[in-house]
């Protein structure tokens, strides 16, 4: 035993000693080093560090006394690229006290120095010019270079490279970097010698997410043969075939930044993009191997703090879970991943391009905190709080999965404690998400409680920057947030965007009624808690920039600026929309239940409510009163008698110029001269607080005031009457998002009237009419063309509660 070793050995022997001796006495801080080029010999001293294996088997050494007695301690990570073979897992062993938490944390506060990284290094390659722009070199075959099974990331210079793919990738596309829709023809096929392990990825239909194939090889009649498709949970449409594109394909290895690795031959071709230099050899290239690389697994007062997590493995193939009857499905990973942990936090971190979700709260969790952190280019979700299913009661699974009420379990609440509670988001900066799978979010939350989404900035992403996916069990507060750019590579979403499918819901509308007529508590069984937006600003330009869809219950929506697509209230209970202001647009009120309980009060709305599918009695089963319709430059005040003929309320909602300071500047708090009764909230503090994210931090653009006039007029003289019905063209998102269908085609029935014809077939309101006996039906003319020629059919298609149906004259 060599002298380092022995005092090593005294040094851990005396720290517990001194535990011993002085009990639950308070002591100083207890500080350890570690460090990637650490020596075997190492006593954990900034000048002999430990590695992180050995920093752990030490830290549990102190820890095996009572937790009571042991002093706080901090793990300092010198500077360096840490390249983990498996992931850091924390567990009970590993934690500390209320009194004394343990603290992981890089040496250098604040300077990004400290990488956590879950690739492997493929050292000085021999790189050699192959062929029209590519260069190759061999991997060699080393322990040191011990491959993933599968090969399809690199990174060059730390920049994330792409898989030889087709169409080339392009920034300026707007859907999956490029599409085509002939990445499957034959004669391109034809020239694919061996594509086994490439990916076709494919938009839904309906363009509600996306689909992921494996390419497994060649059919015999030369057609590819794939696996996959199982990570949307609305499969029922299909993939999009005109919005896909194929990787990881060698023939189509043809433009600046693409690679390509042959695995049989361990060698690599890349085409480098301007500025890389591969002839010195001294190019860094990393290939991402580990899914996660810290693991909080029932540990509890721990604080990870000030490191960069890089290079995580793609996961898109493994996301199959389906949650309550939401839209997506998940995989419960992430480069940081807590469960059944309490008091934990990771602070003041930079996730930088992991493959999957970048943090994922998984099932019973307590108290953990993520704040001050940096997510971009993840190639899932930002941070994931998601609950186990079984802690539902009578829970579904998929979006048209029904039950008898006799077979529902009618006790309130969870059955469990298995979800994440009392959790925290806070100053963080979420940018470049979903980058492969389109299911995704900046922040999502399922099956959860109380968590707080707060000061966060979260844009650039291809669906919701925040989305809650069911009712179970409420409590969440989202305050402070600056959401923009989403909604940007999918369809019928929101800035923020929820769904609210419970026990109580059945997507037949007169069903849900009726239940919760006979016991209107139903709908709070699950949504026990209401979940309150606060004081955020959002902007949607695709989409409404606050979407409660499908039964979304129990929410409170104020002191909120919204700068383009308005806030859009789908059928639910208890919804409260007070004191917001929504920029050129206003509220959309979608199929609403009798006796819904809404309040809309005390809103500066830009234009009149925009309903789809509310009659006289869904109007009077919410309350709306003392709203303001904003008319720049308009001269005196008026009764708002727009928003009057709608609800058939507003008695007290006026019209007039709001009387803004500034709103070309993005100023929307009222001058002192508003005649407006709005109660003025906080207008400059949207976004993260972080003086290092604020610096880097993007903000939305301000929309310049419009004057809109009255929607609902445009509406009604686009409305045809044919014998007594009325019908239109299915022809406005807001009009596709309320019967769900998968494009605006068809023709919309707004009344059936005494119209014979629809009579007999058995028509409603609402439904949509695709086919007429055997000629398909676009548009209005369509129809009565069609109706004409045979004004008795055998059969027509419609589109009734989101899936076609065929009715029998």
């Amino acid at each position: 035993m060599n002298p380092r070793q022995i005092f090593r050995l005294l040094f851990v022997a005396s720290s517990l000693a001194l535990v011993s001796a002085l009990g639950s006495a308070a002591r100083a801080t207890d500080v350890f080093y570690v460090s990637p080029d650490a020596k075997p010999d190492g006593v954990g001293s900034e000048k002999s560090p430990w590695s992180l294996t050995a920093a752990q088997q030490q830290v549990r050494a102190l820890l095996t006394k009572d937790a009571g007695t042991v002093a706080p301690i901090e793990v300092r990570l010198l500077p360096g690229i840490y390249e983990l073979k498996t992931p850091l897992i924390f567990t009970p062993q590993d934690s500390g006290s209320k009194n004394a938490p343990v603290i992981w944390r890089a040496a250098e506060q604040n300077e990004r120095r400290v990488i956590l990284s879950g690739g492997i290094s493929l050292g000085k390659l021999d790189w050699r010019p192959w062929r029209d722009g590519v260069w190759r070199a061999h991997v060699p075959e080393a322990e040191a270079v011990k491959l993933p099974e599968v090969v399809d990331q690199l990174f060059v210079n730390g920049a994330r490279q792409v898989w030889a793919r087709y169409p080339n990738y392009s920034d300026k596309a707007v859907w999956l970097n490029g599409v085509a829709a002939d990445v499957d023809a034959p004669e391109r096929v034809a020239r694919w010698k061996n594509p086994a392990g490439g990916y076709i990825h494919a938009l839904h239909k309906g363009l509600w997410g996306g689909f992921h194939y494996r390419i497994t090889g060649k059919n015999s009649d030369g057609s590819l043969a794939l696996e996959g498709g199982w990570q949307n949970n609305r499969p029922e449409q299909g993939p999009n075939l005109k919005m896909r594109y194929v990787e990881g394909v060698f023939e189509e290895l043809d433009a600046p930044g693409e690679w390509f690795f042959d695995a049989a031959e361990r060698m690599l071709y890349f085409y480098p993009p301007e500025g890389v230099d591969l002839s010195s050899g001294a190019a860094s290239v990393v290939v991402p191997r580990l899914e996660s690389i810290v693991r909080f697994e029932g540990a509890h007062d721990m604080t990870m703090e000030g490191v960069v997590f890089e290079h995580t493995a793609r996961t898109f193939m493994k996301t199959r879970e389906p949650l309550l009857r939401g839209d997506w499905r998940i995989y419960r990973d992430g480069a940081v991943f807590f469960e059944r942990a309490e008091n934990c936090a990771v602070r003041d971190c930079d996730f930088e391009a992991p493959g999957g979700n970048a943090i994922f709260v998984s099932n019973r969790n307590r108290r953990v905190e993520i704040s001050d952190c940096l997510i971009r280019e993840a190639g899932a979700s930002g941070v994931v709080f998601a609950g186990n299913p079984s802690a539902a009661r009578s829970a579904l699974f998929h979006y048209g999965d029904t039950q008898a009420l006799d077979k529902i379990d009618r006790a309130p609440g969870p059955v469990s404690d298995d979800f994440p509670q009392e959790c925290v988001v806070s100053d963080c900066l979420i940018t470049r998400i979903g980058r492969v799978e389109k299911q995704s979010a900046g922040v999502t939350i399922d099956l959860a409680s109380r968590i707080t989404v707060k000061n966060c900035s979260i844009y650039e992403v291809p669906r919701a920057g925040i989305n809650i996916g069911d009712g179970c069990w409420g409590g969440h507060l989202v305050e402070g947030c600056d959401v923009f750019e989403t909604v940007l590579e999918t369809s019928d979403h929101g800035a923020f965007n929820s769904w609210g499918r419970d026990r109580f819901w059945e997507r037949t509308r007169k069903v849900t009624e009726q239940w919760v007529a006979a016991d209107p508590e139903m709908p709070f069984w699950d949504a026990r808690e209401p979940n309150t937006l606060r004081g955020n600003r959002f902007r949607c330009d695709h989409g409404w920039d606050i979407d409660l869809d499908d039964g979304s219950t129990n929410y409170v929506i104020e002191n909120n600026l919204c700068l383009s697509g308005g806030i859009k209230l789908r059928e639910g209970y208890r919804r409260v929309v007070r004191n917001n202001i929504t920029v050129n647009n206003g509220l959309h009120p979608h199929v609403w239940y009798p006796k819904s309980g809404d309040v809309v009060a005390n809103n500066i709305f830009f234009a009149p409510y925009a309903p789809i599918g509310m009659s006289d009695e869904t109007w009077s089963g919410g309350r709306f009163e003392s709203n303001f319709l904003h008319v720049p430059g308009m001269s005196g005040l008026k009764p708002a008698l727009a928003l009057q003929k709608l609800s058939r309320q507003d008695a007290l909602s006026l019209e007039g110029d709001a009387q803004f300071a500034s709103p070309e500047k993005g100023n929307y708090a009222l001058t002192k001269n508003s005649p407006s009764d709005f109660k003025s909230f906080a207008l400059d503090a949207f976004g993260v607080k972080s003086p290092r994210l604020r610096a880097i931090a993007r903000t939305p653009q301000i929309p310049p005031p419009v004057v809109k006039g009255d929607d609902s007029v445009a509406a009604a003289a686009r409305t045809v009457r044919w014998d007594g019905a009325a019908i239109k063209n299915l022809s406005t998102p807001a009009e596709q998002s309320a019967t769900g269908m998968m494009s605006m085609t068809g023709v919309l029935v707004i009344s059936t009237g005494r119209n014979a014809s629809l009579e007999k077939f058995g028509v409603l309101p609402r439904d949509v009419i695709l086919r007429w006996g055997k000629r398909a039906i676009a548009n209005v003319d369509e129809l009565l063309s069609a109706a004409s020629e045979n004004p008795q059919p055998d059969e027509i298609e419609i589109w009734r509660d989101q899936e076609i149906k065929k009715l029998k004259y």
